[in-house]
Formats: structure tokens, sequence, C-alpha cells
């Protein structure tokens, strides 16, 4: 469904992305870990279109969208919940989910997905008049995942869903996150919490300076010696 070959993204004359190939096939939970500074926000951000490679080559099912506009590979299906979660803290939890669906035009799939958020998050039904900020971190990550479920994402790119969030709370989104794939969402899951993402996903690769390490099954790499030493700690 996704595949990247060969991508290479500056940050002015920063290497950041050094020749990074990946698949993710429709209907897979991919999980990139790593270390912070290792490349994986700048390799969503790649796809999503925030930022352009300088080489390098991105298809959507085939289709090259590596210089095309945010805003166009949103509405092609790629949609990204940022890191850090950046909801709008002044408009309501119905605003920021509405401002989700700001692509689209079809009325009743848009109803029909705002309902849908709601079920999946139904701590944010009962907080739907509320402004965004003032919601606990778990409340705003369920907001930053629900408003990018309301633009249909076909591959949904999560980054760091679980940052800053207690134990429960972390439970709570992995097991949300299951659901979404389970309703037929394809996933690019990036995350700090390497064994909560490896127990969920179906493949994973380890980035490690702009460079993809290592790469297989989930289950794999859970036990291989050099990722369970350097990022899942025992």
């Amino acid at each position: 469904m996704l595949t990247l070959e060969n991508i290479h993204t500056y940050y002015d004359r920063i290497h950041a992305l050094k020749g990074i190939s990946l698949t993710v096939e429709q209907g897979e939970i991919v999980t990139l870990i790593g270390s912070n500074g290792a490349g994986k926000t700048t390799t969503l951000n790649t796809i999503s279109g925030i930022l352009t490679p300088k080489e390098g080559t991105v298809y959507l099912e085939g289709e090259r969208i590596d210089h095309l506009p945010a805003h166009t590979v949103t509405h092609r299906g790629v949609v990204q919940s940022p890191e850090g979660r950046k909801i709008f803290a002044r408009l309501t939890v119905q605003e920021n989910l509405e401002m989700g669906a700001f692509n689209r035009n079809d009325d009743d799939g848009i109803a029909s997905d705002y309902e849908r958020v709601l079920t999946l998050f139904p701590r944010l039904r009962e907080r739907i008049k509320q402004p965004g900020g003032t919601l606990s971190g778990g409340e705003q990550q369920m907001l930053a995942m629900g408003r990018a479920m309301m633009a249909r994402p076909r591959i949904l790119l999560l980054d760091e869903p679980s940052m800053g969030l207690a134990p429960i709370l972390v439970e709570q989104i992995f097991e949300i996150i299951l659901e979404i794939n389970s309703q037929g969402t394809t996933i690019l899951l990036v995350e700090q919490n390497a064994q909560a993402a490896l127990q969920v996903a179906h493949r994973g690769y380890v980035m490690e300076t702009g460079t993809i390490r290592l790469s297989g099954d989930a289950k794999t790499l859970l036990a291989d010696p050099q990722v369970v030493e350097a990022y899942l700690g025992f």
C-alpha cells in the first residue's frame, strides 16, 4: 500500500534520512522504533508531505506522492496524528473533530465517522463541549487520534501516541490502535515504547541515525538480542 524507496530528507544541510526504504501492506500495523533523533518523525513528515525528500520516492498504491502538498496527501488518504498531539486548545472537542474533516464534503460520511470516533473514544463524548486545552493528556491524545480518524484515513500515521501517558492510559491507547486496525485502517506507528509497539504490530523497522538498522516480523524483533539490549531494557 505504501512504499518508500531510497528516501533522503534534509533540514537545510542536515542529512536527516539517509536512504530509507520500507513498505506497509494493506491491513498491517507496521512500527518504526528507535531512539530520539533516529529519524522516525522525519520519516512520517516526509510521507505526509510536510517535508519533501531531496532524493527517493514515496508511493501510495503505486502512485507517487512525494512531491504533493500535505493537504493533497491527506486527501489521498494518508493522515497523520502528530507527535505532541497539537490539538486546537481553544476549540471544543466537537470543533477539533470537525476540523479533521476539513478536506471532505460528504455530510453523511462525516456524520457516520463522527459517531464512530465517539464510540471508539467514549471519553470524548463526555467532553464534547469542553475546550481541547482543558482535557487531560490522555484525553488530548484520544482527541488527536479521533481528529485524524475524521479524515477517513486509508493509512494512519501515528507519531508517539503513548508519549507522556500513565501506564494504564498507554494500555488503553494501544487497545484502541488494535481496534482501529481491526476495522480496516492500515497503520504506520512511530513509538519509543518499543515493547508495546512490537506487541501490537505485524512488522517493524528499527531506525538509527537516519537509516534502517533492522527490520522483520514484530515477534522476531521482540526476541532479537540487539533490540532487547538497545530498546527493551531487559
